[in-house]
């Protein structure tokens, strides 16, 4: 028999500062995060960053919460729900941090007798902190208590025709481009070693301006070039020019360089260029989450509107849409 398996990031159980602590410790400690010695990185997670940071982002997380909880985990129940009445099949949802688990998840497939798995990690784009990272969970937890199991992998689908199709249209569903005088596509940016560290050639990636341009094997593993294939293939569709849209990346940590030009100072830029009315979309994410809903929709939507913006448009994430249900079971069904 067969199952499909969605597994995204995960979320706190509440706002709660001990739940917040909890998640962001499991999180934080994951070593394609924060790619560091185990030691240094249990000392800076526990030690400075979760101290220095948790009861403020229990505020954050405080600002989103829904009446049935955390958004990323009601958009991504709801599209489990679609996926298993359009598909007609065993259908299960894991959190690569938090609950539901993906211990729990395969759990949950096996003892219906689902003996091959198809997963879908909920990214877009491919990185080591969330396409790799959940892959090897999966991986290992199937080793642990599914042995029999055999898993077919949905790769990162960037590019594909039917996704960007989907995207493409939910962002017309949500506003029409000729009206805002620009579109931004920001991505949750990353450490630029991360780009190094998964090149499999180990020379290609320079984070140059050209690399993410010239053909190589290093794509398949590029976050930063997946992140522009994705912008300039919707804007393609849209029939945007060069001049309409901007490629930006969120949610930087610590000091590290990281994949710019930056979200939130790009945004405060745009008046001063006569970018008043402004729409902004993230597709790095599939659902909305703390990062698109406060980090997007609240604090950059204020930084724009002081910087001179008067109108700020943040276009949904694709949650629950019928077309993107659809588009899953398709490949699920598909996958070899």
């Amino acid at each position: 028999m067969k199952g499909i398996l969605l597994i995204n990031l995960g979320s706190p159980e509440s706002p709660k500062v001990k739940d917040v602590k909890e998640y962001l410790t499991e999180f934080l400690t994951d070593k394609y995060v924060i790619d560091m010695p185990y030691l240094l990185r249990q000392f800076l997670v526990r030690g400075i960053i979760i101290p220095s940071r948790v009861k403020n982002s229990a505020k954050l997380y405080e600002s989103i919460w829904t009446k049935d909880g955390s958004p990323l985990i009601v958009h991504s129940k709801n599209l489990t729900d679609k996926v298993r009445l359009k598909s007609e099949t065993h259908v299960a949802l894991g959190m690569r941090y938090g609950n539901p688990s993906i211990e729990a998840a395969v759990l949950e497939l096996t003892t219906k007798g689902v003996h091959e798995i198809t997963v879908l990690p909920l990214y877009p784009q491919y990185a080591m902190s969330t396409t790799q990272t959940v892959l090897e969970k999966l991986h290992k937890t199937i080793k642990e208590i599914a042995k029999n199991v055999s898993v077919k992998e949905i790769a990162p689908f960037y590019n594909n025709n039917q996704y960007i199709n989907v995207l493409t249209e939910s962002i017309e569903k949500s506003i029409d481009v000729k009206k805002v005088d620009h579109l931004l596509f920001s991505f949750h940016g990353i450490p630029e070693r991360h780009i190094k560290k998964t090149d499999p050639t180990k020379s290609h990636c320079k984070i140059d301006g050209s690399c993410c341009n010239t053909p190589s094997e290093a794509h398949k593993t590029c976050y930063r070039h997946q992140c522009f294939e994705t912008a300039h293939l919707v804007a393609k569709r849209l029939k945007l020019t060069k001049d309409s849209y901007t490629i930006a990346f969120q949610s930087r940590l610590g000091k590290d360089p990281w994949l710019q030009p930056y979200t939130s100072a790009t945004i405060k830029e745009f008046p001063n260029k006569g970018i008043k009315n402004l729409a902004v979309v993230t597709p790095a994410f599939v659902s909305d989450c703390l990062e698109t809903i406060e980090e997007i929709g609240m604090e950059a939507k204020e930084d724009f509107l002081e910087a001179g913006g008067t109108k700020f448009h943040r276009i949904p994430c694709l949650n629950s849409d019928n077309d993107w249900a659809d588009l899953i079971v398709n490949w699920a069904i598909n996958t070899k």
